[in-house]
């Protein structure tokens, strides 16, 4: 058998062009590494000043696995969903029928939180006996923040599902990293106040921020921080509108230019 340096080289090109043709998959190259650098270089910097916080809470980072995924599953049960039509080219076919944008919003919403229940519920319940922690130990507070982080998860999502509708298939890959954006300015292995102190006030924008606040003072305070739960309850009643606002919006600018039929592999 005989290699073809020449052929060899053509299929190198055509993926190079690929590559080329879409600055989403440039980015996500050094994506990876990048959002890994920092986050680690983040948590390494929050423990060697604080060198005892683990032997005070037991826990804490199965806590905040367990709830950082509340957050990925929720954002990936609305966006891989509706990318689950567009591959099948059927979104078409389903607003031939009297349904109504809004409505699917909504279907994708609920099959968001029964996804996200079944994966962390399953996640959780493996940790008792595995690990000996159980995150219902968290009491009533565990109710706002799951709701809380779903929701942001929600508005992440249609907001991802946008932005596909608005750039095509190309940018799907936004979905598996939109989220882990996010990650280092949410502090959810360490406080926000590790972070610089000029990132510090964008990571108070976000729900997520609040959210795993709140955890570490029930766990390391024992105490219920209920101003860090009305920031996230304020901040994600304005992200869920926006992200509702603007999926609405690009899904009328598709039926209108005529892609929802065209939309798919």
């Amino acid at each position: 058998m005989s290699l073809s340096l020449g052929r060899l080289g053509a299929m190198v090109l055509r993926y190079v062009y690929l590559l080329r043709s879409s600055w989403l998959r440039v980015v996500e190259l050094a994506y990876w590494p990048t959002v890994q650098m920092i986050l680690w270089g983040f948590i390494t910097q929050f423990f060697m000043t604080n060198s005892t916080l683990l032997s005070r809470a037991a826990g804490l980072f199965l806590a905040a696995v367990l709830l950082w995924d509340v957050l990925f599953r929720s954002q990936l049960g609305v966006s891989v969903v509706f990318f689950e039509e567009l591959h099948s080219r059927n979104l078409g076919h389903l607003f031939v029928s009297p349904l109504r944008p809004y409505e699917l919003v909504c279907a994708l919403l609920t099959i968001s939180m029964i996804r996200t229940l079944i994966g962390v519920g399953a996640a959780a319940a493996l940790a008792i006996p595995f690990y000996g922690y159980s995150i219902f130990t968290l009491g009533l507070p565990l109710i706002g923040f799951f709701v809380n982080l779903m929701v942001m998860g929600w508005s992440v999502g249609l907001l991802v599902s946008a932005l596909v509708l608005r750039h095509g298939l190309g940018a799907e890959s936004i979905a598996w990293i939109a989220v882990f954006a996010l990650a280092p300015l949410c502090g959810v292995y360490y406080p926000v106040s590790v972070l610089p102190h000029w990132l510090q006030p964008v990571a108070w924008c976000l729900p997520a921020s609040h959210v795993f606040e709140g955890m570490r003072a029930v766990l390391l305070e024992h105490t219920f921080r209920v101003d860090q739960m009305v920031y996230a309850v304020l901040l994600n009643a304005v992200y869920l509108a926006a992200g509702v606002g603007v999926f609405l919006l690009s899904f009328h600018s598709a039926r209108q230019r005529g892609l929802l039929l065209q939309m798919g592999e």
